[in-house]
């Protein structure tokens, strides 16, 4: 597993040895001149370390830093020839972990090197220990109305009383990992972890090591041994979210573990056992994937000892008047006939996530103690307008480009749905969203997905 580090050094030939030493050391390196060319590779790649030369070609490389460093979770280190201790601060204040004057010792920069890399995992495994702590003391609670609904509540109560394996299947924001959390509260895991995976956003190269950890030296940067999150969950259940994403070569090595509940961390030798439930989540259909070889029968059947179809909003719509008021409530407001029958009358492609938004937007905008009038859906005549519009004014390819993602991510309500129309990776959706937020501030009031802000 590789470190990858971007370096930007305005001279050439610095440049060139930089990169052919740190390559010789095992990892992954760009590298470039421009300041301008580094942002949009750090915008578009997932770097760890990123050497900053702060005269760069085009702009400062403190301004470069500045800039990116709230947006990405690369660690930034300052090398440069016009070093002082002004300068220092200034780029530990801009965002840099370390800062290094020219001229310099390779092994200086490879100490600090993996030092960053270090913070680096303690930051990550502060976060997963934040959120563990968040989801044992997070409550859900659940209510129906539907009668389908209600039948699939009792299937999962059922089922999460054994330790089968269960595959929760249904479209985006129908809940799933609300669901997943529910299996873990009624079970007798209960007081142990809930921890989640999700499989679409860890790249194929960290898998392993973020499901089941590593070992000290296990690969360049590996200053410490990792728990994984299968360690972490031991006791507890362990929730794969996106199960449809993770890649063929990945599957293999999940198989065994969802077999045997054994696994080796990266670079160890030991065999280690684990008792967890494991509950998996997609909304593409497995069975077509396995046709067409893209995801393995055998994991599927070991997934779906028990698979759960959980209904869209809009097969379930006599829970929408009291799930409208379980999202008005921290917001003290609340909703007449009329936003009700609004509410009722749309079909909800996004379900239940794009009711909370609904609902969380009207009541920001709303000035009084009713929403009713704040209640922003869409509607055909509004955009066939809008369109018309839209042509009007002559707009560019880039335009419309960013128009239709916007358009589908408001009608389809998930990025991985918008990049399944438009025949394109999530990543690149992500991009998309992106500028449209730096453009506009917010997509037509909705809130981008969480991802999209981790690809800064």
């Amino acid at each position: 597993m590789e470190v990858s580090i971007l370096v930007i050094e305005d001279d050439e030939s610095l440049n060139r040895l930089l990169t052919k030493k740190l390559r010789q050391k095992g990892f992954r390196v760009d590298s470039t001149r421009s300041g301008e060319e580094a942002e949009k590779l750090l915008k578009e790649n997932n770097y760890e370390i990123a050497l900053v030369d702060i005269k760069l070609t085009d702009m400062s490389g403190l301004e470069l830093i500045r800039e990116l460093s709230p947006h990405t979770n690369t660690k930034f280190i300052v090398v440069t020839g016009y070093g002082d201790v002004n300068t220092a601060v200034e780029a530990m204040r801009a965002g840099a972990s370390d800062f290094i004057q020219k001229p310099f010792s390779f092994d200086i920069l490879e100490v600090s090197i993996n030092r960053a890399i270090r913070e680096k995992q303690l930051e990550e495994e502060n976060r997963t220990l934040r959120s563990f702590l968040f989801e044992k003391e997070h409550d859900i609670t659940f209510e129906t109305r539907s009668p389908i609904f209600r039948q699939v509540l009792e299937i999962i109560e059922n089922a999460a009383r054994s330790d089968i394996n269960i595959l929760l299947r249904g479209e985006t924001g129908t809940g799933k990992e609300v669901i997943a959390r529910y299996i873990h509260r009624v079970s007798d895991r209960r007081d142990k972890p809930f921890i989640v995976v999700d499989c679409s956003a860890i790249p194929e190269h960290l898998f392993e090591s973020e499901l089941f950890g590593h070992e000290k030296g296990a690969y360049t940067g590996a200053v410490q041994r990792k728990v994984g999150l299968v360690e972490i969950a031991d006791g507890g259940t362990l929730f794969l979210d996106e199960i449809g994403e993770v890649p063929l070569p990945v599957q293999a090595k999940l198989l065994r573990f969802v077999e045997t509940r054994k696994f080796r961390r990266v670079g160890g030798l030991k065999e280690i056992g684990v008792n967890v439930r494991i509950v998996a989540a997609t909304n593409r259909n497995l069975k077509e994937m396995v046709q067409k070889g893209e995801f393995r029968s055998d994991l599927l059947y070991r997934l779906n000892s028990m698979e759960v179809e959980i209904p869209p909003l809009r097969e379930r719509k006599e829970d929408i008047p009291m799930l409208a008021q379980l999202f008005l409530k921290r917001f003290k407001k609340k909703i007449g006939e009329k936003g009700i029958k609004l509410l009722m009358g749309y079909d909800w492609p996004g379900n239940v996530r794009e009711l909370k938004n609904t609902i969380e937007r009207a009541s920001l905008l709303s000035k009084g103690d009713y929403v009713d009038d704040s209640l922003c859906l869409p509607s055909i005549s509004e955009e066939e307008a809008c369109l018309e519009d839209l042509f009007s004014k002559m707009p560019t390819l880039r335009d419309l480009e960013l128009f239709y993602v916007s358009y589908l991510y408001r009608k389809l309500g998930s990025a991985e749905r918008v990049a399944e129309v438009l025949g394109c990776s999530r990543r690149t959706v992500f991009r998309k969203l992106k500028e449209l937020r730096d453009r506009n501030g917010d997509l037509e009031g909705r809130p981008l997905p969480w991802s999209a802000l981790d690809i800064n």
